[in-house]
């Protein structure tokens, strides 16, 4: 089974080339941005809760998401593998997956780290806002406050998989086609 955590800032285009991944190697979509964002747009309590504090740039829990994960690896047992999308972030998470996975007889194959330089992502996000409806993406402000939050909090993830060799850095710049070419060289490894 295929388990692979794609990486990077807000902006860096792992929603895109997720599912460019996706098509090519069947994999299931977890993207917790997706499951947070139907739970808003269906006015959950979670959603609610969620959207407040995705506004202002401040990660949702962790084991708030976890359980979400949880829930959408039990109904895709069938699934020959998973693309993880903005999860885990932070090292906290990225144990507890390891540990849910474990306990579901699999493991995270690799993470691929897409790198872009913090003006780039926020010109990417602020041009993104202008189509996407997010308040999140519209305002520079949060936008820094978001990738600060990434460095401070997710980067350190790449760490933990680092110790384990399961990192490969891509650079994130550059058309997506070649994006996409570069992280398939790393997947075709695994």
């Amino acid at each position: 089974m295929l388990n692979l955590v794609l990486f990077g800032p807000p902006g860096a285009g792992k929603g895109t080339q997720s599912e460019k991944l996706i098509e090519k190697y069947q994999l299931v979509h977890l993207s917790t941005g997706d499951i947070l964002r139907s739970e808003i747009s269906n006015g959950t309590e979670l959603g609610l809760e969620a959207k407040k504090l995705m506004d202002q740039g401040v990660l949702v829990p962790d084991e708030v998401v976890i359980g979400m994960i949880s829930n959408k690896l039990d109904s895709n047992k069938d699934a020959g593998g998973f693309i993880f999308d903005g999860f885990p972030r932070t090292v906290t998470q990225a144990e507890a997956l390891d540990k849910l996975l474990a306990t579901k007889s699999s493991a995270i194959s690799g993470m691929v780290a897409l790198v872009v330089e913090p003006e780039e992502l926020e010109k990417r996000l602020l041009l993104r806002g202008k189509d996407s409806g997010r308040p999140d993406d519209a305002n520079p402000e949060i936008i820094r406050k978001r990738i600060v939050e990434y460095n401070s909090k997710t980067a350190p993830v790449a760490n933990y998989y680092k110790e384990q060799n399961k990192l490969t850095s891509i650079n994130g710049v550059g058309t997506i086609d070649q994006i996409f070419d570069s992280i398939c060289s790393v997947v075709n490894t695994y």
